[in-house]
């Protein structure tokens, strides 16, 4: 009796929370201020602790509409009234209460049992508000994501709610439906771990006439296979459920996964331009006379809810401009407003938004009834006014808060101060949360003077000198309050030993990153954590600083690094603060820190690499098809890496190296050889020069025996007149993006810059025979000045072509040897 009466529960909690949907870039028909009063609104109707009651009863809190309301306010640029929301899921660890069964019957095991639905737009949430996704309640949502993908069985490729112990089995029925789809497509993608088997997956739910539909609905089937349940049944798609009544149109699942689409699209998705296409057809096709658009089975009507979220996706996809201003209009025509309504039942409610236009017309006499159906259309159909995509928002690309709206009252509720790991305390480096004010690196009160005709090195060493505060540190200021910032002084002296300038600024802040203090603060958190922790990537830096320097504090630093590797290899902080972004970058600096005694580390991040040379981003992604262009510099820089000698390195195989390991540095140098232009420089999405990857990618080349010197002039041309660089053309300069650019212009990586601790162990082309070593004669010669342009990227990728196939075949040799995913 218990476990079923647990499952219905959990199926109410799933259905009830997870399907109101939400989401929203701007056009000229956005209403940005109707927004903000909207969310405002929203604002007073939170408990003082960030719930909202939950209408069908019981001791849980609406946890689905509380985060509906989050995303609303974000998109409206006033996610500080937000902030009581996401402590409570986050910092007062509630959100298991939702996306598993735990708060429903605490401490009985429940919390194994997984909601799939509830996990994606947890992530989506916390990425939105800019917390740690990989960290949020203790969770890890994105593996946490990425493990409620169904890898086999009748569910594949299903974000799905399952449990992970087995004896719970039987007490789950999988009800996760498009929104948890949708959502969790959305998160992932966000990450940059775009999932092939839940965005296909997503497409079967595509009627040919372009609609989706919400539920995964089974039919009878004479398939055999692994997709058919034992009793001759799979899961349909949306064509085949229609003959039997199971595809009703559902225009909240529709636009919710044009976002999805539009999601995965950008992070690099392909084959979904028809599809995406087909959507947009379909919903500017069945808009109703009015500009609204009705939503599923019993909400076919036109409303503001279903109407938000689908003008946020036509927004987003673009086309759609004459659909987007009908909508606009019929949204806003359901919204209490000063001008219409300063003198009725709707006066204290101003901004709030109705179910549809005859709600609001009937409130504005007799007042506000069901607010928990306002409360749901105002945090929706708010997304169609705002218009900021849901991939724009949970990369933290919505507006920027704003103090005001004239004529409406700013929430009462202060901006929570986030965990000390992401807000530039001492700790830890510094990440600027998407909900801050702004912060900003102090400025030396002394300024060194550089001629206008110096080179870009010199002038570059100069800026970054200046932004040492008493010549030895780097100050960053936010919200008023000052902090150390100990990780971009470690990359401020890296980048002067790459650039060979600025010498004496150079001691000065090693020795200040070398006290004991700043070690404590810097590498094990004080005086944050309460008991002893170590952080990887901080003592890795310090490591280098100290080796740099001929500083005896190198090796007891090491030995720190060292008691963090695990018997996999891979190094793990502790700490309340530890990092829990398993980033290839972290565990790069920590195989270079360790290099005289690598152990396991090198053959965990060889273990990594995509099928086209690249590494992922992130250490945890077990296969991939293609990987991130930073994580593939880092990586490289890592593999190259050995202790300093005065020897050259050698072109051939080095001692020590497995033919893995060759195999792998040269098809990733490759890999890094195809991004960038003829002049050396690499484009980010906008189609502007990135200057911190063109510079990443020009040193880990060099590394390689590979000539630096295009990207090296080429940014020459970039420096501003302070000595330093923007983040885009016509920026004003930014610090970050000015000190990675050091080793780009420098032409060359720290690592073979004087008295570095390491030197470059193997150096391309290879003259020695070996499986890759055709591949690699081919990719240098395509370097060289001396060729043609058109024949060095034909040679080139013919080359990568080459490689490619060659490390797919493991790939796909490896999918029939070994274990993977996740089942229910």
């Amino acid at each position: 009796m218990r476990r079923g009466y647990l499952a219905a529960s959990a199926f109410a909690v799933s259905v009830a929370m997870i399907a109101a949907p939400l989401s929203g870039t701007a056009t000229a028909a956005n209403d940005p201020g109707a927004a903000k009063v909207n969310s405002r609104w929203l604002a007073t109707k939170l408990k003082p602790d960030g719930t909202l009651e939950n209408p069908n009863g019981g001791s849980l809190p609406d946890h689905g509409l509380m985060l509906d309301v989050l995303f609303a306010m974000y998109a409206a640029g006033e996610g500080t009234g937000a902030e009581p929301i996401v402590k409570f899921l986050d910092d007062q660890g509630h959100a298991t209460d939702y996306f598993t069964w735990d708060g429903l019957a605490p401490g009985a095991g429940y919390d194994k049992i997984i909601v799939g639905g509830a996990l994606a737009k947890t992530l989506v949430a916390a990425q939105v508000s800019g917390r740690n996704p990989r960290n949020f309640d203790g969770y890890d949502l994105v593996a946490e994501t990425q493990g409620a993908i169904m890898r086999k069985g009748p569910d594949k490729g299903r974000i799905s709610d399952y449990a992970k112990d087995p004896a719970l089995a039987d007490a789950v029925s999988n009800n996760a439906n498009m929104f948890g789809q949708a959502l969790g497509v959305i998160g992932l993608a966000a990450a940059g771990v775009n999932d092939r088997l839940a965005i296909d997956k997503l497409l079967t739910q595509q009627c040919s006439e372009g609609y989706f539909r919400v539920l995964f609905s089974s039919i009878p089937t004479k398939e055999t296979g692994d997709h058919v349940t034992p009793d001759g049944r799979k899961i349909s798609t949306c064509d085949e459920g229609k003959p039997l009544g199971l595809s009703p149109t559902d225009g909240d699942a529709t636009g919710l996964a044009l976002s999805a689409m539009l999601a995965a699209k950008k992070a690099g998705a392909a084959g979904l331009d028809a599809p995406i296409a087909k959507t947009v057809s379909w919903l500017k096709a069945n808009q109703a006379s009015g500009g609204g658009w009705g939503g599923g089975v019993g909400t076919e009507a036109p409303n503001t809810n279903s109407t938000g979220l689908i003008v946020q996706g036509l927004v987003d996809a673009g086309g759609a401009d004459a659909a987007v201003d009908k909508g606009v209009r019929y949204l806003k025509s359901a919204q209490a407003n000063a001008a219409a309504d300063s003198g009725n039942k709707l006066a204290g409610e101003l901004g709030a938004i109705a179910y549809d236009p005859a709600s609001y017309e009937a409130a504005r006499s007799s007042g506000i009834t069901g607010l928990d159906t306002w409360i749901r259309a105002s945090a929706q159909a708010s997304l169609g006014l705002s218009q900021v995509g849901f991939y724009s928002l949970a990369k933290g690309d919505g507006p920027p808060p704003t103090t005001g709206v004239p004529g409406t009252p700013a929430p009462t509720t202060q901006p929570h101060k986030p965990a000390p790991k992401t807000t530039a305390p001492k700790p830890k480096k510094f990440v600027t949360p998407r909900a801050s004010t702004g912060a900003r690196v102090s400025t030396a009160a002394t300024t060194i003077t550089i001629p206008a005709d110096a080179t870009p090195a010199a002038r570059l060493g100069a800026y970054l000198t200046n932004r040492l505060v008493g010549g030895d540190h780097v100050e960053v200021t936010e919200d008023g309050k000052t902090y150390v910032d100990y990780d971009a002084t470690a990359d401020l002296v890296l980048a002067l030993r790459a650039l060979d300038q600025q010498p004496d600024a150079v001691a000065r802040a090693s020795q200040f990153l070398l006290k004991p203090e700043a070690v404590r603060a810097y590498a094990h958190g004080a005086p944050y954590e309460q008991a002893e922790a170590s952080y990887a990537e901080p003592l890795a830096k310090l490591v280098l600083v100290a080796e740099f320097a001929k500083s005896d504090v190198a090796g007891p630093l090491r030995a720190d690094l060292l008691k963090l590797r695990g018997a996999d290899g891979e190094f793990t902080d502790t700490g309340s603060f530890a990092d829990a972004d398993r980033t290839v970058e972290r565990h790069a600096w920590a195989v270079l820190a360790t290099a005289a005694d690598p152990g396991p580390a090198v053959e965990l991040l060889l273990s990594r690499q995509c099928a086209d040379g690249t590494f992922p981003k992130h250490l945890d992604t077990a296969e991939c098809g293609s990987g991130d262009l930073a994580a593939t510099a880092a990586a490289v820089t890592a593999l190259a890496a050995r202790p300093h000698t005065e020897a050259a390195p050698p072109t051939r195989r080095p001692d020590g190296w497995t033919e893995r390991r060759v195999s792998a540095f040269v098809s990733a140098v490759g890999a890094l050889g195809v991004r960038p232009d003829a002049k050396g420089m690499v484009t980010g999405e906008g189609g502007e020069a990135d200057v911190a990857l063109s510079a990443a990618v020009a040193a880990a080349r060099q590394i390689a025996g590979l000539d630096a010197s295009g990207t090296a002039r080429s940014l020459g041309e970039l420096v501003k007149a302070d000595g330093g660089f923007a983040k885009g053309s016509g920026g004003e300069t930014d610090f970050s993006t000015s000190s990675a650019a050091a080793q780009g212009i420098a032409g060359r990586s720290w690592l073979t810059a004087a008295d570095s601790p390491l030197s470059p162990a193997i150096r391309l082309p290879l003259t020695e025979a070996h499986s890759a070593a055709s591949g690699t004669q081919v990719l240098a010669a395509a370097q060289s000045d001396a060729q043609p342009g058109w024949l060095i990227w034909v040679v080139a990728g013919l080359a990568v072509l080459f490689l490619s196939a060659a490390i797919t075949l493991v790939f796909v040799l490896r999918r029939f040897t070994e274990k993977k995913g996740v089942t229910p």
